[in-house]
């Protein structure tokens, strides 16, 4: 009975695959689906478990694809309540890191994908291009820039170019998904096609303690220090995770004035200015900070839209309304990686019950991640905030004078309670003098109308909506 059960996940399996194979492309799909392997089910609880090689690769498909394979798995088979992504219990313990003379990592871990690194070839090669782990759908071509990370863009470019860079070490500082990753994997690209018999080393500064630690620990330091060194690039990520460990620090610091006297290029990452790194050396901080700190912000309403239009390009001939893409945009505002997680999330739960995408079905299937989102934006806060942009009394929303100084401002509250707020057309109609909902509608239609034809008054809504969604 067990055996026909395990057969049965097996081909449910198989589908599911082929289908996110479809959905994601050949190349994500070898990288972190393919590596899956069906764990046990739990029939006492609903729980499936799918284990990957790695705690890396575990983390990246959580993070990434763990909503799709729920609900595909929940599709497939409705006693399946939950999907748990793990390590291989067999895989739990990291691997040895042996380092050979020449710089290399043993064969023994070449499959480890947890460290992301470009190996170097001995040091009397001509040469290598390779880029392991470098994700390949995060390009600087994929990356949509708006007010919020056009400097940080910029810088990242600059330091992946041909031409030497004016400054270095770049720190990005941006908060959990807002796209600092994404530029790291970007540069990486972008570096080995400009230079392609580059060294590149790319990893977490978790990981670098790690492989610090083990070195360590097998006498191999030298080793370690002499491959750190020969590479060209350097991007560490999470930078804010080498806090307290002081040999760790101490080496890194080394690392970064021998690589910096050779005019290497180093890039480091983290959620936090590197003042506000806690436990760390001073002297580590001035090399973070020594070269140009660019600050990636929130995305605002402008640059959620374009990252939301940029994406359904992968999915076309699918249809998605303009006002699921404004919901969502307006909607889903603490970071990036959560608002296209949503798109993915409602795209693939329409193509595997062959729904069609709405406003509807995206408030039913979204409720976590909306609700995780939502700021209750108030009608006295848009009230205030309107009167303070247009330099009048807060009474004359309830007033009834009719000067057009006075009710222009009036029916702009009136249309933003409407776009921000759950409230009815007479619900808003009472919180501005128990006005009639006829005429909160009116005054909803005449702005959006006039967003269309006068750039002032389009200006004026996009600077409160900012505002008040700041």
């Amino acid at each position: 009975m067990e055996d026909l059960e395990a057969v049965n996940l097996a081909a449910d399996w198989a589908d599911i695959s082929q289908g996110l194979r479809k959905d994601l492309g050949h190349q994500l799909h070898s990288q972190w689906i393919k590596p899956i392997v069906l764990g046990g089910f739990d029939k006492d609880n609903g729980t499936l478990d799918l284990f990957l090689p790695t705690e890396f690769s575990a983390n990246w498909v959580q993070d990434r694809f763990a909503d799709r394979l729920s609900l595909a798995w929940k599709i497939a088979r409705s006693e399946i309540r939950n999907v748990r992504i793990s390590v291989h219990p067999g895989r739990r313990k990291l691997p040895e890191i042996s380092l050979n003379g020449d710089g290399r990592r043993a064969a023994n871990d070449a499959d480890d994908k947890s460290m992301i690194t470009v190996s170097a070839a001995p040091m009397g090669d001509a040469g290598f291009t390779s880029s392991v782990g470098l994700d390949p759908s995060l390009t600087f071509a994929a990356f949509v820039t708006g007010e919020a990370n056009i400097l940080a863009c910029n810088a990242a470019q600059r330091m992946s170019a041909t031409e030497q860079p004016q400054f270095s070490p770049l720190y990005l500082k941006a908060a959990t998904g807002q796209g600092k990753t994404h530029l790291l994997h970007a540069i990486g690209h972008a570096y080995l096609s400009a230079h392609p018999r580059a060294r590149i080393f790319y990893c977490s500064a978790e990981r670098f303690m790690v492989e610090f630690v083990q070195a360590l620990k097998a006498n191999q330091m030298i080793e370690f220090k002499a491959r750190l060194r020969s590479f060209d690039l350097l991007l560490v990520d999470d930078i804010q995770f080498i806090i307290g460990k002081a040999a760790a620090q101490e080496e890194l610091l080394y690392t970064i004035d021998a690589l910096l006297a050779e005019g290497k290029r180093l890039i480091f990452a983290a959620d936090r200015a590197p003042q506000a790194l806690d436990g760390v050396e001073p002297r580590l901080l001035s090399r973070l900070s020594m070269g140009l700190v660019a600050d990636i912000q929130a995305a605002d309403i402008e640059l959620r839209r374009k990252i939301l239009e940029s994406k359904l390009t992968r999915f076309a001939p699918l249809e998605v309304p303009d006002e699921v893409i404004e919901f969502l945009a307006r909607t889903i505002t603490r970071n990036v990686r959560e608002l296209v997680g949503g798109l993915n999330k409602l795209i693939a739960y329409a193509q595997l019950t062959g729904q069609e995408v709405s406003l509807q079905l995206a408030e039913e299937q979204l409720t976590d991640i909306l609700s995780a989102n939502r700021r209750r934006i108030t009608i006295d806060e848009i009230q205030r905030t309107v009167c303070h942009f247009y330099r009048i009394d807060r009474s004359e929303m309830s007033s009834k004078r009719r000067a057009r100084a006075v009710v222009r401002p009036r029916q702009v509250a009136m249309y933003l309670s409407k776009v921000l707020t759950p409230r009815s057309y007479p619900e808003i109609g009472r919180k501005f003098g128990g006005r009639d909902h006829s005429t909160v509608i009116h005054a909803v239609r005449l702005i959006e109308d006039l967003r269309q034809r006068d750039a002032d008054m389009d200006g004026d809504v996009r600077s409160l909506l900012r505002q008040l969604e700041s």
